[in-house]
């Protein structure tokens, strides 16, 4: 039992899910009704309690008997069984998503086993602490504790224990890019999965060493690795690492060429998730195959695809509520937007009553001179004050959309969505926003935010390019679009360039202490679709894969730099010293090259000169 529940897995890629493994409620309920009996001596009472613990599968049960067998391990200071009811604990926090909680629980849980001099349970508990760092994204300290736990364990006989540690610290080395360290550790953990016949952490060590083999451009291992993963999963009906290892297969297919096959793969992954209610896999899985379609030239269903992935990421992220609350501002533009919309009905409405109003004032106008003239100035005034509120919808209305776009959505109550085969992109994010953002109230933490992107709207609107839209701490604008402008990739880093130096400088500056922010900045140039999603708070936005790959010129940037991708450096090489950085993996799209930006070449007899390092 204490090898299904205490050895908790991280799930950054694919793990073996044998926390929830051993389980079995209708145990734990006839456990209980034992446990009521008075002939119970203490050590009986702990045993049970443990046991009734050990097998529930509410998270509020399990905290409830955990505390139960953490208080009668006080009673006796038996730390053996205090160490038992903390790990059980921290297992039941984990569950309930109290991340924070249950990471504190487990290393209390470690000190137990210390006092009581449980090696096995040393072993445990710092692999539970590791599991905790790695559902939190924290993989350098996950790693540390892997292998502080492996250096306890190897003294123990538990081989499952042993080759389940491994195969989860080859996990967080995949996460934290070290995809040959990865191998290593599935390299060791395999035999023992195999020896021991243990079919489902074979299948998972297959499938993840798959994906490192991916990762390091071993296509042909990987797609033999990964299948041989598959083929055991099915026999196995465990669905879920099932369709996260058919993206990957597609993700093989895409990058030989073969789009039929890699379409093929995606609507398997996509088909399984759909069963099976998997919302994160029904997510990517939409996403893979926006990407190709996008590739047949069918924009219809890439666009149909790439809505449903936005759908489904954003049921899942629902639980980030410390972004939510940063998107405060976002969801006000938005709400002016119908706000102008309701005040065009109105005014529609006002024009029907002042033409009838107008009729009116002709019948009179014979019959009396006075109410003629009364009737005018009264007409003139409901004029003025009309034109004064057109005048207010109109510039509510630009500051959601862009100005051709407002027009048309005036004049025909739609947007015709266009393709743009020559935009450039560019994303930006804050290093370190989330923790950040948990130590400030919702007021302070849209402050903070508003500060930061009322300077970029000044920036980029200066540049000449258009806001398209924030998220949380990203910020995501174009240039080359309503409107054809040749020199978009330049005016898009000249504007990356000016942000760049206002975070730098508010960053050392004292007038606005609390912002303490590094920026990564990504930039792509490509083609997109663009159009106003939705019938209500709608808003202008693009798709495409240009979109997909300028997120990714980001996340793989570094703090306070450029990153561009090989198709923004070709234009703007002749204006910019820019580093090359090598082809970097990218998902979904291979290896890039990517280049750093460094600053404006300088001018030399009227001629440009762009220093390319390699």
């Amino acid at each position: 039992m204490d090898v299904f529940r205490n050895i908790c897995l991280g799930i950054a890629v694919l793990v073996i899910p044998i926390s929830g493994i051993g389980q079995d409620q209708n145990k734990a309920d006839s456990l209980v009704r034992v446990l009521s009996s008075d002939e119970l001596i203490q050590e009986g009472k702990i045993e049970l309690l443990h046991e009734i613990a050990s097998n529930q599968t509410a998270a509020e049960d399990i905290i409830f008997y955990a505390n139960e067998l953490i208080k009668e391990a006080e009673k006796t200071e038996d730390h053996y069984w205090l160490h038992k009811g903390m790990m059980e604990l921290g297992y039941g926090y984990k569950l309930k998503g109290d991340l924070d909680v249950a990471l504190s629980t487990f290393f209390e849980g470690f000190k137990a086993a210390e006092e009581a001099e449980y090696v096995e349970g040393e072993g445990t508990a710092l692999s539970n602490i590791a599991d905790t760092y790695s559902i939190n994204d924290n993989h350098e300290n996950a790693i540390e504790y892997y292998n502080r736990a492996l250096e306890i364990l190897y003294t123990t006989d538990d081989s499952v224990k042993i080759a389940t540690v491994l195969l989860n610290a080859g996990d967080a080395y995949i996460n934290n890019g070290q995809y040959e360290k990865a191998l290593e550790y599935f390299d060791q953990s395999g035999p023992i999965f195999r020896n021991l016949g243990y079919l489902i952490g074979t299948a998972y060590n297959l499938g993840n060493s798959g994906m490192a083999y991916a990762k390091l451009g071993d296509r042909i291992r990987a797609e033999q690795t990964i299948k041989e993963a598959i083929e055991l999963l099915e026999e196995l009906e465990d669905y879920y690492p099932i369709a996260v290892y058919l993206t990957y297969m597609s993700d093989i297919y895409l990058e030989k060429g073969d789009v039929n096959t890699a379409l093929k793969y995606s609507n398997r992954s996509l088909t399984l998730s759909e069963k099976y209610g998997l919302k994160d896999q029904i997510s990517d899985a939409n996403q893979q195959l926006s990407v190709l379609y996008e590739r047949l030239n069918n924009n219809e269903k890439a666009l149909l695809h790439y809505k449903n992935h936005i759908r489904y990421r954003d049921s899942l992220n629902n639980v980030e509520s410390v972004k939510r609350r940063a998107d405060m501002r976002t969801e006000f533009e938005v709400s002016q937007k119908q706000a102008e919309v309701d005040l065009l009905n109105q005014q529609k409405r006002n024009q029907q009553i002042t033409l009838i109003s107008t009729l009116v004032i002709a019948f009179l106008i014979a019959l009396l001179a006075i109410g003629l003239y009364r009737r005018y100035l009264f007409t003139r005034k409901t004029n003025k004050i009309i034109e004064e509120e057109k005048n207010k919808s109109d510039n509510l209305l630009l500051n959601i959309l862009p100005a051709e776009t407002a027009e048309e959505l005036k004049s025909n109550g739609k947007v015709i969505a266009q393709k743009f085969e020559s935009v450039t992109i560019m994303f930006t994010d804050f290093k370190g926003f989330s923790s950040y953002a948990e130590n400030l109230s919702p007021e302070e933490l849209v402050e903070t935010v508003d500060y930061y992107f009322s300077s970029f709207d000044e920036i980029i609107d200066r540049n000449g390019l258009e806001k398209i839209k924030t998220v949380g701490d990203s910020y995501m604008c174009a240039c080359g679009l309503p409107n054809h402008t040749p020199d978009h990739a330049l005016k898009t880093v000249k504007a990356a360039m000016e942000i760049a130096e206002f975070v730098e400088k508010t960053k050392l500056s004292k007038e606005h202490g609390r912002s303490n922010f590094d920026i990564r900045i990504g930039i792509h140039t490509g083609s997109v679709v663009a159009g106003v999603v939705g019938t209500k708070k709608f808003a202008y936005d693009i798709w495409g894969d240009a979109v997909n790959v300028a997120s990714r010129m980001e996340s793989s940037s570094d703090p306070g730099r450029i990153n561009i991708s090989e198709h923004t450096y070709h234009e703007i090489k002749d204006a910019y010293q820019c580093t090359y950085r090598g082809e970097v993996s990218v998902k979904n799209r291979g290896k890039l090259k990517m280049y750093f930006v460094e600053k404006p070449v300088e001018m030399e007899k009227g001629k440009s000169e762009v220093k390319h390092y390699i």
